[in-house]
């Protein structure tokens, strides 16, 4: 089935990618969040570019997987693995290490990469940098659907928050990419993940704002136990289900009263 499940789930507006970390190469962190996607019903799952973790997540998740990188040699590596999808993104671990990419960069390196991959069908994915002015990230975003790019997505820059409640800096970290989202969604015709900070309070509103899915990391990857992380997919993916069975039921209604 591959990369058509998350196809399917993107078309429908509800996908649910869930995050291993484009830095984490912890082999039994990874086989957990790998389980906990698949028994959460998520759409896929995104590790990173490396064969030992790609090879354990293969064996530990029947869902698609992508794979992180922002090398273009690495992911054509990847391609040829013989990974569901490619991420040239997932910034949000490198922003920590001191990197940061202006929307040039971004191109460039799409640009290359679609140039090493350009014989194999593979489903492509992009990052829009959230550190970058919105009339950047619009452009970059009209550039990459020239190129070919299947899906973009967007993220949010930490807010300085002085709180002791961790909550209150997801939620500021999700309005950043909900806020993107939004912005992006009116002016391309790609569809749009939104990630950084999404939560089950937080991925409808992502939905609501024109999304065609959410990627989620660290509200699962940092939980300690596998039953933890499982629970936490499946609220994930419980809220956009209820999310769209209510939007089902107001058209339903819609057609009962005008017809």
């Amino acid at each position: 089935m591959g990369i058509e499940i998350f196809k399917k789930h993107l078309r429908e507006k509800r996908a649910v990618k869930i995050i291993a970390g484009i830095d984490n190469y912890n082999a039994d962190n990874v086989a957990r969040v790998c389980r906990a996607a698949q028994k959460g019903h998520a759409s896929a799952v995104d590790i990173s570019c490396d064969k030992k973790i790609y090879d354990i997540a293969r064996k530990n998740t029947k869902l698609p997987i992508f794979v992180s990188s922002v090398h273009p040699f690495e992911l054509l590596n990847a391609v040829q693995w013989g990974v569901d999808a490619i991420e040239i993104g997932n910034f949000d671990a490198l922003y920590k290490k001191g990197q940061s990419f202006t929307s040039q960069q971004v191109y460039d390196i799409v640009l290359e990469t679609m140039g090493l991959i350009s014989k194999y069908d593979v489903f492509t994915c992009v990052t829009i940098p959230g550190n970058i002015e919105i009339s950047e990230q619009i452009e970059l975003a009209k550039k990459l659907e020239i190129l070919g790019v299947d899906l973009i997505q967007t993220e949010g820059l930490k807010a300085d928050i002085q709180s002791s409640n961790p909550s209150a800096h997801l939620i500021s970290y999700a309005e950043a990419t909900i806020a993107n989202t939004l912005e992006l969604a009116q002016h391309t015709a790609l569809p749009i993940m939104s990630a950084s900070g999404i939560t089950a309070k937080t991925a409808p509103l992502a939905f609501a704002s024109g999304a065609s899915a959410v990627g989620v990391g660290s509200a699962v990857n940092k939980l300690d136990s596998e039953i933890a992380m499982s629970a936490t997919v499946m609220a994930i993916v419980s809220s956009v289900s209820h999310r769209n069975s209510i939007n089902h039921e107001i058209v339903r209604t819609e057609r009962e009263l005008f017809v």
